[in-house]
């Protein structure tokens, strides 16, 4: 949206959408804004166009569906190739989300899941071998979100 910034109703949509898109409906937001549903349809469209809203998740209880070890692997890429290495750790296996983070050192952090350890271990060693330096595992036990309070304006 590097045409305008995002007004009431665009924080609104996104606000609604981080806290439960499969459940949110353009006539709950319609209905909150004051604005029709075509107009919130509207802006959701543009919003997606303007690579504001990249996609919709669903959220995955992994112990529930029998992955028992969800884990976090910190590791450690060279600056110059962390966006490659990142996008290559995608196609591993079991490699669920890769984040880079913006620090010389332990850089990028990868997120997996698997049944066993032998998973891990198979992870791992794919991971070292596409080029990065592992420097901490750790299982991850929840995880909890909630929408970026930036776009809630109700407390004004």
């Amino acid at each position: 949206m590097a045409d305008r910034e995002l007004d009431d109703l665009d924080r609104a949509i996104l606000h609604a959408l981080q806290d439960n898109a499969r459940k949110m409906s353009t006539s709950t937001i319609a209905d909150r804004m004051d604005v029709a549903s075509s107009t919130v349809r509207t802006r959701i469209r543009n919003l997606e166009e303007a690579g504001v809203i990249t996609g919709y998740h669903a959220e995955v209880d992994y112990e529930a569906a029998d992955f028992q070890l969800h884990t976090l692997i910190v590791c450690t890429a060279p600056v110059p190739d962390r966006e490659r290495l990142a996008q290559a750790a995608l196609e591993t296996e079991g490699v669920v989300a890769v984040r880079e983070v913006m620090t010389g050192n332990e850089n990028v952090h990868v997120e997996v899941v698997g049944r066993d350890g032998d998973d891990l271990s198979r992870i791992g060693r794919e991971l070292d071998e596409i080029g990065f330096e592992i420097e901490d595992e750790d299982i991850i036990r929840n995880e909890y979100v909630r929408p970026y309070s930036g776009f809630d304006d109700t407390d004004d």
